[in-house]
């Protein structure tokens, strides 16, 4: 998830009690502004290590502007561990600035330096919202790093193209990929599916979420 505010973040912790959210604000590092949580099954995986950097030239500070950025961004880390086979891997989910393309394609940079420096041996996944539509430079970026775009290599795939659709008033010709679901090569990713459902006939996003089914080794 991205865009999630504290009182969100609280509603969401009461209605799924068996996931443990991590994630913090992004304009303090604590509650103000909107995070880039994860949520993980506690029944499933035991958290190994976690924490948060901002997209910017100060990666340690959150709550400040990175390069030409209209917001401040941040991303939020987990190693986690299967708790049936004790596979490791680290989890990434970001959100990448709606303005500033040098700070997209720095951003995704200095993901790929924190994959390094946090868990360089490990599988790694990425998620987020890119505001990159396929194609564009930051996600070209990923690929040369070694990350696999879940929605060219999966093996069956499910929904539309587009992940966009600002709550359906988009035509759905001007509607795009901004969405993506990023894992290392040699991942075993069985499923992609855009999910466009509308409970009670009506989006609960202006984005469509991404279900990926995949298995890390």
């Amino acid at each position: 998830m991205q865009e999630v505010l504290h009182n969100q973040m609280e509603d969401l912790k009461r209605g799924l009690p068996q996931y443990t959210a991590l994630g913090v604000g992004r304009d303090d590092g604590k509650e103000a502004g909107e995070y880039c949580p994860i949520f993980f099954r506690t029944d499933r995986f035991t958290l190994v290590e976690y924490g948060n950097f901002s997209l910017s030239e100060q990666p340690e500070t959150i709550g400040i502007k990175g390069w030409d950025a209209s917001y401040n961004r941040v991303t939020t880390w987990a190693i986690l561990q299967e708790k049936n086979n004790g596979q490791k891997f680290v989890y990434f989910n970001t959100h990448l600035d709606n303005d500033g393309k040098t700070a997209r394609k720095e951003g995704v940079q200095l993901i790929l330096d924190k994959i390094k420096e946090i868990a360089p041996d490990m599988p790694a996944i990425i998620t987020g919202d890119f505001n990159c539509t396929p194609g564009e430079e930051p996600l070209q970026t990923l690929e040369k790093g070694g990350m696999e775009n879940a929605a060219k290599t999966a093996a069956v795939t499910y929904g539309p193209s587009w992940s966009f659709h600002d709550f359906g008033r988009l035509p759905v010709e001007e509607r795009v990929l901004l969405d993506y679901v990023f894992v290392t090569k040699g991942a075993k990713i069985d499923r992609y599916r855009v999910i466009q459902d509308k409970p009670e006939n009506s989006y609960l996003s202006d984005h469509c979420p991404i279900l990926v089914e995949l298995t890390v080794q």
